[in-house]
């Protein structure tokens, strides 16, 4: 199993970043490689992946996602430089840029996503910069301490309403998570400092970062690679917006006779079973096992 999380992660890196170093024919492999293998492998081999009990240690796991993120630290800089450069054609810089979008997206935020969930100080240190790079650090604020508290309730911006559509929840939850994010840090930190929580407020340093790796983008590749910088974290956002908006979408969970809501249980998630994109994204899709056990590593997952 380790051996097809890390083939299924980093299979689409390697076209990807020898069309953006080569172009040429690996630019549309790249692109296939993230869209119809992905596809079909999950339509033409039907399988379930078998979840490792709690007991069984998978230390390849921290190894894996730090190897997926200094991945990730080196692809931005490549993609800003590459498409910024006179060397690849307009159509095939929109194909790069889409397929890099995607496996941010996909791969990149899944293993962020992951790694800010980790008891090890350092392995929530790099995914919170892993989701600074795409400019949206606040989400380390805003998923643990708002969405795992209030998710399918009117209380987690992150959780999209029946019958609410895409761009109108990806908006409020993009501003939403961003402002209840804050005040969670805020009330936790005041509970904490007292008046000197703003020393230690999270939310300067994922702002800052964003803004160093924005400028970071113009000296490497001038107003072109800033540009394109924007585009490709927006990209990434997007993905990232749709996983929740699809994860959680029309979900409610009940208030109890006490007044009190009921616990999260595996009702309150959208769960895919697909094996291959399901290793590819760190087995994300298996939801409802993450909402129930915040803490446990992806290969501890299993499908209700």
């Amino acid at each position: 199993m380790p051996a097809l999380f890390a083939f299924a992660t980093f299979a689409p890196l390697v076209p990807l970043i020898l069309g953006l170093t080569l172009g040429g024919p690996w630019v549309w492999i790249a692109v296939l490689s993230m869209t119809l293998l992905v596809g079909a492998l999950d339509l033409l081999v039907r399988v379930t992946l078998p979840n490792q009990p709690p007991e069984v240690e998978f230390p390849a796991g921290d190894a894996l996602s730090v190897l997926i993120g200094v991945a990730q630290l080196g692809l931005i800089p490549l993609a800003v430089t590459s498409l910024a450069s006179p060397e690849h054609g307009t159509v095939a810089k929109l194909a790069l840029l889409y397929t890099a979008a995607l496996w941010l997206g996909q791969v990149g935020n899944s293993n962020a996503h992951e790694l800010i969930h980790r008891p090890a100080r350092h392995l929530r240190r790099l995914g919170t910069l892993l989701f600074v790079t795409v400019l949206y650090g606040h989400h380390a604020s805003a998923h643990p301490k708002v969405h795992h508290t209030h998710v399918a309730t009117h209380g987690d911006p992150a959780t999209a309403r029946m019958g609410e559509g895409f761009y109108a929840y990806m908006l409020r939850s993009w501003i939403g998570s961003f402002r209840a994010g804050h005040r969670a840090e805020r009330r936790l930190l005041q509970a904490r400092y007292g008046t000197a929580w703003r020393r230690h407020d999270p939310y300067p340093a994922y702002i800052g970062g964003g803004l160093l790796c924005l400028g970071i983008a113009g000296l490497l590749a001038g107003g072109a690679g800033m540009a394109w910088y924007l585009a490709l974290a927006l990209l990434s956002q997007v993905q990232l917006l749709l996983s929740d908006y699809v994860q959680h979408y029309g979900l409610e969970r009940r208030r109890l006779p006490n007044g009190r809501i009921e616990p999260v249980g595996a009702a309150h998630s959208w769960n895919a079973p697909h094996w291959y994109s399901g290793a590819m994204m760190l087995q994300a899709p298996r939801h409802s096992a993450h909402h129930t056990r915040p803490s446990e590593p992806f290969h501890h997952l299993d499908l209700p």
